[in-house]
């Protein structure tokens, strides 16, 4: 469906507020559809990114604010996320030496084990945008120059 008849709006002061709601519009539609899928694994979208990062490191540990600086969500309570993921058993933490206000983080083998049945699903939710991929290099491409 086209976004001015999802939001029953004709008319836009420009293209360029079209393109800033539409915008704004498809994220929160594509932020809902993540919250939906990792709710069926226990997890926020945050967590997942935090686990990402961290089988990306693995067996390497990474400190709270090297995770923080790598979140998609730079407003996310990083420390909050690595206490719930270690409740959960997924990541395990311990005091950086270098620097006891750090924590290091390394995600467990059930951690991993999680990521790996998730990452055929995931390929899937990749797909949402319904997209080739050369639009969606196109997109990616766009949004980086939106950003500068």
């Amino acid at each position: 469906m086209k976004f001015e008849e999802e939001i029953k709006q004709r008319k836009f002061r420009s293209a360029q507020q079209k393109a800033t709601l539409n915008l704004l519009f498809t994220s929160n539609w594509l932020s809902n559809k993540h919250k939906d899928f990792f709710k069926e694994y226990g997890l926020t979208p945050q967590q997942y990114n935090v686990l990402r990062i961290l089988r990306g490191q693995f067996p390497n540990s990474i400190s709270t604010s090297d995770i923080k600086n790598r979140m998609l969500d730079k407003h996310s309570d990083t420390s909050r996320i690595v206490d719930r993921l270690t409740l959960k058993g997924w990541v395990t933490k311990k005091e950086c030496p270098s620097d006891r206000r750090l924590v290091d983080v390394v995600i467990s083998k059930d951690g991993l084990d999680l990521l790996s049945r998730m990452d055929t699903a995931t390929n899937q939710l990749d797909e949402t945008l319904g997209l080739t991929e050369d639009e969606a290099s196109q997109l990616s491409k766009l949004l980086d120059k939106i950003r500068g």
